[in-house]
């Protein structure tokens, strides 16, 4: 197959499915990972999608939900400068909500010397937590979603309902000014929409990348959490934004 029509095909792919994976590329198209990696590098650099380790994704798209292999290795140092603003916020004695997204997880790396009650549906940090002999552990349960490595579903929202927290930290897809906080998995979604009532304070964590774009489901709307934890600064007319619906602004540069 031909360069130009293997990397349409390529693009064809991505639009659809939103991210790909580069061993099954390779697989598809009968070419070697190299080949493919290649591709995927040219498709970047005219700006179409995003490349991480393993494979590519696009933000585009109100129904995208990226792969949590992808995930994991998209905008690390964002989500390592959002974690430290986080810890920040963060204080010894606190019980916090930690969701199932891959922030989370770096955010539970920076708190793990701390005294805290962490309630989470992530089986990635409580894996993270185990052996963190200050953190007092608490899993929400309930049906567990192997794509995302987190427990959701009726179970979980019914176990939330006896537990209330300090603060709570949670990502999503997308936001924006118009639509607010979305995101594109809906029984995530359903998990952040309960904690809005469950905790005292609702962060957002959220990277560049995610600012002035809209998902699929929407979460809440900006006056229904305290503060956006972002790792650039944003501009003014979304400083003047958040001041108008008294969310307090964090960047972390």
């Amino acid at each position: 197959m031909l360069a130009v029509t293997r990397k349409a095909k390529i693009k064809d792919i991505i639009l659809e499915k939103k991210s790909v994976i580069v061993s099954e590329l390779a697989k598809d198209f009968s070419v070697t990972e190299e080949t493919i990696r290649r591709d995927l590098k040219t498709l970047e650099d005219e700006g179409f999608l995003i490349r991480t380790y393993g494979g590519a994704f696009i933000q585009d798209g109100v129904q995208n939900e990226v792969e949590l292999s992808l995930r994991e290795t998209a905008y690390t140092d964002s989500k390592q400068l959002i974690a430290k603003k986080c810890a920040e916020i963060i204080h010894n004695g606190d019980s916090i909500f930690l969701d199932a997204s891959t922030t989370a997880l770096f955010i539970a790396k920076s708190i793990r010397e701390m005294r805290l009650t962490v309630l989470t549906n992530s089986l990635k940090v409580i894996n993270l937590l185990t052996d963190s002999p200050n953190i007092r552990l608490i899993s929400i349960g309930g049906l567990f979603n192997s794509n995302n490595m987190s427990f959701i579903g009726r179970s979980a929202l019914s176990s939330l309902e006896s537990y209330y927290v300090d603060k709570t930290f949670m990502s999503c897809r997308s936001l924006s000014q118009t639509h607010g906080v979305t995101d594109s998995n809906e029984a995530m979604s359903e998990i952040r929409q309960k904690l809005l009532k469950r905790s005292n304070k609702i962060y957002v964590v959220a990277d560049y990348s995610k600012f002035d774009k809209t998902s699929f489901i929407s979460i809440c709307g900006f006056e229904d959490i305290d503060g956006v934890i972002t790792d650039k600064q944003l501009d003014q007319g979304w400083t003047n934004f958040l001041a108008e619906n008294n969310v307090i602004y964090y960047p972390c540069k």
